[in-house]
């Protein structure tokens, strides 16, 4: 399964009952966390995601609203005697950062914490089920997007077709795989006449804050779904340009020029106290848009 669920979908300040950036990844048994703002545990535990199965954590970048939940959350993982090691990918400084807090503590962790510093797009994570890429977004820091995508899914075996061919339950993995079978006969029988295609590979793309920038399309083509940062109205986009943030008409057209299925709005400005109108906005420039709800978890597949 993929699927994101949101924790998080505030910008600088909580406000009305929303928090900072942060969102839990499912990808097969084990979860990737995508930025840790404040209150990002308490988060988890109202929402009763299990901390022990977060295997890796990838911080966009060191501005506090998505990282200053971390050290709380890593300490909490010592408390719980975890023992597993876990991996955050992250821009330079985030290592330091949190060693001095340990060491300030005179903490230390019953795990270990593997630190894998984000210098250049391309490929963080490689399993037999996915691939985990980061690209550069264009924030006031240096600040970073990442990209999961689902490896090529099985063929669907038609079951009857394939028993009536007297196909060997013991070939349906290879079946899956794409193989043809052979009889004892030496009659070939080819896969696409008892299996079908299965369902294209999903997608997911986390753009953290960024200014608007037409350079990402390419890097997003086809994303099953995507998150992208829209902290303010279009009436806004001054300050939004200034501020290296994106407005909701400029997440849409990003969206729709990248042929996504379907677009997150997340970020909000604390200005905003009802965020429906963002979304509204938003639709304007693709309908197929929803806005990233705190407690929502959204299935890729």
């Amino acid at each position: 399964m993929l699927a994101v669920t949101i924790l998080g979908n505030n910008s600088a300040l909580p406000a009305y009952g929303r928090h900072p950036s942060a969102q839990i990844v499912t990808l097969q048994d084990h979860l990737l966390l995508i930025d840790c703002g404040e209150g990002t545990q308490m988060q988890l535990s109202r929402f009763k995601i299990r901390i022990s199965k977060i295997k890796y954590v990838f911080i966009s970048h060191l501005h506090g609203d998505h990282y200053f939940g971390l050290i709380g959350l890593l300490t909490s993982m010592g408390l719980l005697n975890r023992k597993e090691s876990i991996t955050i990918f992250s821009p330079p400084g985030l290592q330091e950062i949190i060693e001095l807090q340990l060491s300030a503590a005179e903490t230390r962790l019953p795990y270990p914490i593997e630190y894998n510093v984000l210098q250049e797009a391309g490929l963080l994570l490689e399993s037999r089920h996915y691939t985990l890429r980061c690209f550069p977004v264009e924030h006031r820091v240096s600040c970073w997007g990442c990209r999961i995508d689902e490896k090529k899914v099985l063929r669907r075996i038609l079951r009857k077709k394939a028993v009536d061919r007297a196909i060997p339950a013991a070939f349906f993995p290879l079946l899956q795989k794409g193989e043809d079978y052979q009889l004892p006969t030496g009659e070939l029988i080819r896969n696409e006449e008892v299996t079908e295609a299965g369902d294209s590979p999903a997608s997911y793309a986390y753009c953290a804050d960024t200014r608007y920038l037409p350079e990402l399309i390419p890097l997003l083509s086809g994303i099953r779904l995507l998150y992208h940062e829209a902290t303010y109205l279009q009436d806004d986009f001054e300050k939004a340009a200034q501020r290296y943030h994106s407005t909701t008409l400029q997440a849409a057209t990003i969206a729709r020029q990248a042929g996504v299925n379907r677009l997150l709005i997340g970020h909000f400005s604390s200005k905003y106290e009802h965020i429906e109108p963002l979304l509204e906005e938003a639709k304007q420039a693709f309908s197929a848009t929803d806005l990233a709800l705190e407690g929502v978890t959204y299935l890729i597949r």
